[in-house]
């Protein structure tokens, strides 16, 4: 029975999304805008785990900073921002080469051209920030097309919708397995590659432990490790919305200085080009996402509510070698 009613979910779910990509892209900017502040701010209160996640972040994170009221009101409109990121996404068949810069505009893309004549590759380092998914897209009418992982869906009819969507611009996704590998492949062949750098990764597993909001977190070192490998320069990147609906995609320095420093530190420092921008905007980061799954033994900061210890993450605490 319980098998059963998987598969019908399932079956509902990939008609859903299936009619959404039908009907979407008919509607206008300004009526997906509000499906999705109304979509986000339904799902604020539907997803109660999630939302109460949000709180947990946001209290850890910035302290007093923000009145219980005020935490609220920014984990609402993270629902909200990633409800735009999702509808907008359903709705991008209709951005093009020639039209997209009508709703993208973008900053330091100078920073993406090659330092020396042999490079050609390069690797973004995105977050789960305002658009990610339009970032994307916008890289590979921007020319900075390359090969990218995606992660699948428990729901694995939904994989090839959400790949044709993702495509659009030039960008090859693939499966996590033997991603890494794939990747380096591809930046050898001077291609581009662009990664969530802000994922949660377990201890042991390709991962680095990163000072995050002053709380250490266990995070992805794959950017870190392709550019050890391949020399490709890492760039940093993130969305901005902007307030008539439009984004603003920024390209932050690119990591200097990285033949001295350890996988962990070019993550960290990945990650401090990001934070600022965090701590000025917070409602557009992706607050319900557990971005703190492990803590140490004896934390001198509170962490959510949802941390656990981890003797491998003790381990992960550990100085890296060069």
């Amino acid at each position: 029975m319980r098998l059963r009613w998987k598969r019908i979910r399932y079956r509902l779910e990939w008609t859903g999304l299936l009619l959404a990509t039908k009907l979407i892209p008919l509607c206008p900017r300004r009526a997906c805008y509000y499906l999705a502040r109304t979509a986000g701010a339904l799902l604020s209160f539907l997803d109660r785990h999630g939302f109460h996640v949000a709180i947990s972040n946001l209290g850890v994170a910035f302290g007093d900073r923000f009145s219980p009221a005020e935490r609220r009101k920014i984990a609402r409109e993270s629902f909200q921002h990633f409800a735009r990121t999702m509808v907008d996404l359903l709705w991008s068949p209709r951005l093009t080469q020639q039209n997209f810069s009508r709703y993208i505009e973008w900053q330091n893309i100078e920073e993406t051209e090659p330092d020396r004549r042999e490079e050609h590759s390069v690797i973004i380092a995105c977050y789960h920030y305002s658009n990610f998914e339009w970032l994307s897209l916008a890289c590979g009418f921007l020319g900075l097309k390359g090969t990218i992982i995606s992660q699948e869906f428990k729901n694995s009819s939904l994989d090839p919708i959400f790949k044709k969507l993702r495509e659009q611009s030039g960008h090859v996704f693939i499966p996590r397995k033997q991603g890494p590998l794939r990747l380096y492949k591809a930046l050898r062949r001077n291609a581009s590659t662009a990664l969530l750098s802000d994922l949660t990764v377990p201890p042991g597993q390709g991962a680095v432990a990163i000072d995050c909001f002053g709380l250490k977190t266990s995070a992805t070192s794959a950017h870190a490790w392709l550019h050890k490998q391949t020399g490709a320069p890492i760039i940093p990147a993130h969305c901005e919305p902007l307030p008539d609906g439009r984004y603003r995609l920024i390209f932050h320095p690119k990591i200097e200085r990285t033949a001295d420093m350890t996988q962990q530190q070019i993550a960290q420092a990945c990650w401090n080009s990001f934070e600022p921008y965090v701590r000025k905007n917070p409602a557009a980061w992706l607050w319900m996402y557990k971005h703190w799954r492990y803590r140490p033994a004896k934390p001198d900061r509170p962490y959510p509510f949802y941390a656990n210890v981890s003797r491998a993450f003790e381990d992960l605490l550990q100085p890296e070698e060069l």
